[in-house]
């Protein structure tokens, strides 16, 4: 870590090469002491125009390459990713604060998402039918849209922009990156990487800034697509900002996850999937489950008594110190918005089961620690209940029934995950049946679909209407194109037409 006198400078990535342009320089901290690692270049306008120009020369010849050269290079990009694993957690660890294991997992997911992304070929086969009239034959192709920007969050900055370059860039698309400025190191190693696999100059660049370098990446008259992951506010912002526009835009937004608690399930096995699902990368995350909705008050009881002492023991600090289990908060105002709402909740009447305000971590008394906080006796209008904390946090609802459960669920705005835990096969169809969810787990705490299927909610948690990677990727990144031909030959066409053509002509 560079000395807080002696910052390290983080550039944008243009063309291939490191650009230090700059409209201003802001800090990036370390969460764990609080302390100044690194100044990070915000772009002025013609960094960004740089940026545009670099994606935009590259995107013809990019276009043209075959997809199985496009794949022998991210089958490189895997690898490299494999080989410098150690490298990049650290890297996320000393940017984010999630522990190590934490970090590795985050990177594990990613590079699932590359590997699918070497099967793109597969996927862009389009579809021919022969003699769909007369000799004429029809077809599809799947062609890329040009280029195309994503804007991810500070919370996974390896995973989510795995996301998004490696799908758009091997249906032959050329991808600006504009990452989380809380996190940037690993992003850009991780371009670094993708360059030392053999991928061509300007068809991968990052850029770094705030909301002025956002508007004008989705202004650009050159750029035809968005993909956006953060807050709900935000993604509403953006999802109406580019449609106005025209483009296509998939902006992910926050959630409010509920984990339903069935008289019948194994409460001690619940309590450890909910511990990890709510306290696991310190709350950030946005599948975290935030509310235990537990069906009786026994089964309310039971699951308090089986949580509490647990939440009381998490092991909290750096995340590079060997059996630490949750890691400091972004920043300093984070730490303070998550006590504000634990606050919030006491004032409503909710009961503060343990009080994550009171843990420190020795050593550490800069950073941006907080403990874990259980909250019992939770009512659907207490703010602490609809808002999106972002922080290690768990509220527990008592409902009576199954279908109070689904009502409650049902009624949140938000709608991106959720979850139930029974032994019972007919209330977990019912389940999965009538919540209006977007992903949903059965004994399965965070539901995340595998690189294979697609990640996206419902409601106030996703604006588009293609989800993240996986299949709905192909074609968010891509537009159909279907061609119908007839070559004359003599007697096909022997008078003039006027009828709409149909298979008969």
């Amino acid at each position: 870590m560079a000395s807080p006198s002696m910052p390290t400078t983080i550039g944008h990535l243009i063309n291939g090469e490191s650009d230090y342009s700059a409209d201003s320089l802001v800090e990036v901290y370390n969460p764990a002491t609080g302390e100044q690692s690194a100044e990070l270049c915000f772009a002025d306008s013609d960094t960004v125009e740089r940026a545009i120009a670099s994606a935009k020369s590259a995107y013809p010849q990019w276009r043209d390459t075959p997809p199985a050269k496009r794949a022998q290079v991210m089958y490189r990009f895997k690898q490299l990713l494999e080989a410098h694993s150690d490298e990049l957690c650290q890297l996320i660890t000393q940017e984010h604060g999630k522990v190590l294991s934490d970090a590795q997992g985050e990177l594990v997911r990613g590079i699932e998402n590359v590997e699918f992304a070497c099967g793109i070929p597969q996927l862009l086969k389009g579809e021919h039918s022969k003699n769909v009239g007369p000799a004429i034959d029809s077809w599809s192709e799947f062609q890329p849209l040009g280029v195309v920007v994503g804007i991810t969050p500070f919370n996974f900055p390896a995973m989510v922009p795995l996301w998004m370059w490696p799908s758009a860039v091997m249906c032959g698309n050329c991808f600006i990156l504009k990452p989380s400025e809380r996190d940037p190191s690993s992003v850009l190693r991780i371009v670094e990487l993708a360059h030392q696999a053999g991928l061509p100059n300007g068809v991968l660049n990052v850029v770094h800034g705030g909301q002025a370098v956002v508007e004008q990446l989705i202004d650009a008259p050159d750029v035809q697509a968005v993909s956006f992951v953060g807050s709900t506010a935000i993604a509403k912002a953006i999802y109406q900002r580019a449609s106005e526009q025209g483009k296509r835009c998939q902006a992910l937004g926050g959630a409010k996850n509920h984990a339903v608690v069935m008289p019948d399930a194994d409460i001690a096995g619940a309590a450890n999937a909910l511990m990890g699902a709510a306290f696991g990368s310190c709350g950030q995350r946005c599948m975290a489950i935030s509310v235990a909705v537990a069906v009786g008050d026994d089964t309310a009881d039971a699951l308090i008594a089986a949580l509490t002492p647990q939440v009381k023991a998490l092991k909290i600090g750096e995340g590079r110190v060997a059996g630490c289990e949750m890691g400091p908060l972004i920043t300093q105002q984070a730490k303070q918005r998550v006590a504000a709402y634990l606050q919030a909740g006491a004032d409503d009447g909710a009961e503060l089961v343990v009080d994550g305000r009171e843990r420190s971590v020795p050593g550490f008394e800069q950073g941006y620690f907080i403990g874990g906080s259980l909250v019992d006796r939770v009512s659907p209008s207490m703010s602490i209940y609809q808002d999106e904390i972002f922080g290690p946090v768990l509220v527990v609802v008592r409902v009576e029934s199954l279908h109070q459960a689904v009502d409650l669920i049902n009624q949140h705005h938000y709608g991106n995950g959720c979850c139930l835990f029974t032994r019972d096969g007919e209330a977990a169809r019912c389940f999965a049946d009538q919540v209006q969810i977007g992903m949903v787990g059965i004994n399965v705490p965070l539901p995340v679909p595998v690189s294979y299927h697609s990640f996206g909610g419902w409601k106030s948690s996703l604006f588009g209407d293609l989800s993240a990677y996986g299949p709905d990727s192909v074609r968010f990144y891509t537009r159909r194109k279907t061609i119908t031909q007839r070559w004359p030959s003599s007697g096909i066409i022997d008078k003039t037409q006027f009828a709409f053509p149909s298979t008969d002509a």
